[in-house]
């Protein structure tokens, strides 16, 4: 057991060594290498503690106390800014550490100012003479990871149909990663509210790092594009005149059937507004008011429209159903097979067969 915990601060310092190195770090980055020394703070306080060797620094006894509500804090930033989402006045984020203070700030006024040995009796008697305060802060840390966890899920929830707005393919922009960084701190919230220990809940830090060594230290800030806002405020206040917006839709659709760009897999909103010479925000409010579909719908009904002109002619059927939606722009067989039933109501080989007369494929 000590050796995996040693694992799982060694690959803590390791990802935290890479974090600090790295150049030109985004905001979110900021906040995952800040995220990151917490954890590896929090987890080499708990290994001295499981190993004893804590008493042999009675300092720093009581330093762990009020670390668990940190963690969902920093992952509400980490999700928050990543996708976008952050109050605009970043300093009212501060009030997010107000629970930490409060702990800190009793700590100081009742255990830190105790000699050595009496905070080291305290410890070994599990708390004796602090019952209502470990009480209250079991209450408090398991709060703090219902809520927050629950949050940043609202957040991810919210940011894909934003992304849904911007780009044609979500299958190249999905949030697995980021969102198994959420599931896997509720999972650690899950073996605090229901099974305690010490052991279990670091045993699943340790496991919860190597996600984060996995999927999130590796990701790039691909969502660094500014996020829409609600469609109704934001068209309310846009400069866009009627006239204009109709000119810019004619222009639209021209532009899509003559030179098929949706074939383009990786085609976003920017990418296209660029080549029309106009702003991204006037583009996204033409296709949500003129097209009454978010730019991913508007993109793939496209490429449904080409995979059914490509599959109707006789010299294509020699081709299997995923290379011609290949050639379409879509990117996966995933993402074709669900957008084609979504626009035609039939998957890819049930519409080939209704005019073939062959017998449908498995997709």
């Amino acid at each position: 057991m000590n050796t995996f915990f040693v694992a799982g601060m060694g690959v803590a310092l390791l990802i935290e060594l890479l974090l600090v190195s790295k150049k030109n770090k985004s905001e979110s980055d900021n906040i995952l290498t800040i995220w990151m020394f917490l954890i590896l703070v929090h987890l080499f306080l708990f290994y001295i503690s499981f190993t004893e060797d804590i008493y042999t620094l009675p300092w720093l006894l009581g330093v762990e106390q009020p670390l668990p509500l940190l963690h969902g804090v920093f992952l509400y930033f980490y999700v928050a800014i990543l996708t976008d989402q952050a109050p605009k006045n970043r300093k009212s984020l501060l009030l997010h550490f107000m629970p930490t203070i409060a702990i800190y700030t009793y700590l100081l006024a009742t255990f830190f100012v105790l000699p050595e040995e009496q905070k080291i009796e305290i410890y070994r008697t599990q708390g004796a003479g602090f019952e209502l305060y470990n009480t209250l802060k079991w209450y408090a840390i398991a709060l703090s990871g219902v809520l927050y966890v629950t949050w940043s899920i609202i957040l991810l929830k919210k940011h894909q149909q934003n992304i849904s707005d911007r780009f044609s393919d979500v299958e190249q922009l999905n949030l697995r990663w980021l969102q198994l960084l959420t599931f896997g701190l509720g999972g650690i919230w899950f073996l605090v509210i229901f099974f305690g220990g010490d052991p279990l809940i670091f045993s699943g830090a340790v496991v919860f790092i190597f996600l984060i060594g996995f999927f999130g230290v590796r990701q790039a800030n691909i969502f660094a594009e500014s996020a829409p806002n609600e469609q109704k405020e934001k068209y309310q206040k846009s400069g866009l005149s009627e006239e204009a917006s109709e000119e810019l839709h004619q222009r639209l659709r021209r532009f899509m059937t003559e030179d098929a760009v949706y074939k383009q897999s990786d085609l976003s909103i920017n990418d296209l507004a660029s080549r029309l010479g106009v702003h991204p925000n006037y583009l996204s409010q033409v296709i949500n008011q003129k097209e009454q579909k978010n730019f991913y719908d508007f993109v793939n009904a496209y490429r449904v429209e080409e995979f059914k002109r490509l599959i109707s002619l006789q010299k294509n059927r020699q081709y299997t159903l995923l290379s011609l939606a290949h050639d379409c722009g879509f990117s996966s067989k995933t993402s074709f097979n669900r957008f084609f039933k979504k626009a035609t109501g039939q998957t890819p080989s049930e519409y080939v067969s209704s005019f073939t007369g062959q017998k449908p494929q498995p997709e």
